[in-house]
């Protein structure tokens, strides 16, 4: 699409692109909001970062010993956050007394011996990451490519203040974002830059959104470079929109959008800065427009989002991003639940946030910062937008909402970016709360994206809501790859119907496993029949404890299930949370129930 649009201009006359005014033009940033909150943080921040953390190589080597991701990466990012806060607030007083803390934090940077994730060192994909890294040789992968931008956009907004206090600082952080970003993405082909048909992910604009602020930022001037970067750049994009289907679905999830559709819209905003007039046809895409609104499609009430493979249930405040996306494809729907949830959120510059990587890019905050008068006074006069159900073929996910009901259904298949064998799953909510559940993911460590991926629990079908298969003293569960997929995929009014016997592989004796969800006014209604001979065992996962009593079960007071058919027994036992990711979303239990049956099973949930 893009390279299309590019080769339908020829040559073209590089723009500029500017993230803001200038910290010199006050009638900008003395007016702004948040003038006051960032200000008075500052100080805050500046007297809980006296000491910048620090990154010892024992921290680096904790990865390849233990598998540990945390340890390093909280450090890392503190790091970044606390630069990001400092710069924010001595761009609002515009008086010098955050410098000094600023130049620490970017010399402590300037001499970090890599800015690739331990978890990133490899130069080939899912290659296995290498021990050290080789200064000589940087690996730009997310948050190379991150610091960066943050680093070019200290320069832009404080460049010349930094260099009158501290000589060479800023001549310093040029050199290092060119040295350890700039060059390897214009002379090396990292594996998220896309070749062909090799399925990309939101590795791809993420980076290149981060490249192309750094170039913009730091060589201006130089419409060589710009151009290359604009050419390069528009091929990136190219491979991430060929693996979205038209409905715009992201087979990553909704916590996933903010690093894939989020980006590609900077990124877009981006090219279209730097090459005026070639690719603002893009903006009128269908396919865009539904890649922005497939968060709103997700969203089910507050807080909570229809969530599967890695994502969590609570994906996140919507924000200027997404304000602005949805002011950008003209998006009434994404707009208003954008506007509403920053309106409404007591952090909205994500200072307390419980992911250590959010935060850490520089121009997120300003962009937001300028925005966020516009996104208020919108918030005060714009009505929520329902969403009406959706079916995205190009993930197989079905969305339904009925009376006090949402439920989402996935098909597909089990080879989706941060990919669980959840073929066939349904995630159900009643009343805004939460009652059939996706757990999501652990903590990230070197397994989670590793070759034993699948032994963490978390990953694997039993624990979604969906059957295993019993025969001989085995179990059988879902198989990780593109042919375990659902088959016989079936849009039906308030549901979706499919066969997920293919998921499992080889199970003797077993032919089909058809399921039927259909959601009304009144609940949800799964019926799953069967040829298989052995005994069947439906996990059904809840956050509400579950009482069973005959052919009923009690998820606390939300809601109940009554069974028919060829129930055996049913079980349930309590799961304790311990993982800090997981308890971001749950309490310390949750809950299985295990309703074991022969031949086939109703069940309906109201």
């Amino acid at each position: 699409m893009l390279t299309e649009l590019l080769a339908a201009h020829g040559d073209f006359t590089p723009g500029r692109w500017v993230p803001c005014p200038r910290v010199s033009d006050r009638a900008a940033w003395d007016n702004l909001p948040g003038f006051d909150r960032w200000l008075s943080g500052g100080g805050e921040t500046a007297r809980a970062g006296r000491r910048v953390p620090a990154l010892p190589l024992s921290l680096w080597t904790d990865f390849t010993r233990t598998g540990n991701r945390a340890r390093y990466e909280h450090a890392y990012f503190a790091r970044r956050r606390t630069l990001c806060r400092l710069v924010m607030a001595e761009c609002m007083g515009d008086t010098g007394e955050f410098l000094p803390r600023i130049a620490d934090y970017l010399w402590a940077i300037c001499e970090e011996s890599a800015w690739q994730l331990p978890a990133h060192n490899s130069y080939l994909r899912d290659a296995p990451q290498l021990p050290l890294p080789d200064p000589s040789r940087p690996v730009v992968d997310l948050f190379a490519a991150e610091t960066g931008a943050l680093l070019a956009m200290v320069h832009f907004l404080l460049g010349r203040q930094l260099d009158a206090a501290f000589p060479g600082l800023d001549a310093r952080l040029t050199r290092e974002v060119d040295r350890r970003v700039l060059r390897p993405w214009s002379t090396t082909h990292f594996w998220w830059m896309g070749s062909g048909e090799e399925p990309m992910c939101n590795w791809t604009t993420w980076c290149t959104q981060n490249c192309l602020i750094a170039t913009a930022l730091l060589h201006p001037g130089s419409p060589a470079r710009i151009r290359a970067a604009v050419t390069r750049a528009a091929a990136s994009v190219d491979c991430f929109l060929k693996d979205y289907g038209e409905d715009g679905c992201c087979s990553e999830g909704a916590q996933y959008y903010r690093h894939a559709g989020l980006t590609l819209f900077n990124t877009l905003e981006l090219l279209c800065a730097l090459a005026p007039g070639v690719f603002d046809a893009v903006w009128q895409q269908p396919k865009l427009r539904n890649i922005a609104q497939y968060i709103a499609q997700m969203h089910v009430s507050g807080p909570w989002y229809l969530n599967f493979s890695d994502c969590s249930p609570l994906a996140g405040r919507r924000g200027a991003r997404e304000y602005l996306f949805g002011k950008r494809v003209g998006s009434q729907a994404l707009m208003a639940l954008a506007a509403a949830d920053f309106a409404a959120d007591p952090d909205p510059d994500r200072i307390h946030a419980a992911d250590d990587s959010e935060g850490i890019n520089l121009f997120y905050l300003v962009q937001s910062a300028f925005a966020e008068q516009e996104i208020l006074d919108y918030a005060a006069t714009a009505a929520p937008c329902a969403p009406a159900d959706i079916w995205y073929p190009s993930v197989g996910l079905r969305v339904c909402r009925a009376g006090s009901f949402t439920v989402g259904i996935k098909a597909g298949c089990n080879a989706d970016s941060h990919n669980h064998n959840d073929t066939g799953s349904v995630t159900l909510y009643k009343d805004g709360h939460p009652l059939l559940i996706d757990i999501g993911v652990e903590t990230y460590s070197k397994k989670t994206f590793s070759p034993r991926r699948y032994e963490i629990w978390t990953m694997q079908s039993c624990w979604h809501n969906l059957p295993r298969f019993v025969a001989d003293g085995r179990a059988y569960d879902q198989l990780a790859g593109p042919r375990y997929a659902a088959r016989q995929v079936r849009p039906l009014d308030g549901g979706l119907a499919m066969d997920l016997a293919p998921a499992y592989g080889a199970v003797p004796g077993l032919g089909y496993y058809r399921r039927t969800a259909r959601l009304t006014a009144a609940g949800l209604e799964l019926c799953d029949e069967t040829d298989f001979a052995g005994t069947v065992e439906l996990t059904l996962m809840s956050q509400q404890p579950p009482a069973a009593a005959g052919q009923s079960v009690a998820f606390g007071a939300l809601a109940r299930a009554e069974l028919c058919g060829g129930v055996q027994q049913i079980l349930t036992e309590a799961v304790p949370v311990t993982d800090a990711r997981l308890r971001t979303a749950w309490p310390e239990t949750i809950y299985r129930t295990r309703i074991r049956f022969t031949g086939a099973l109703r069940v309906f949930i109201g």
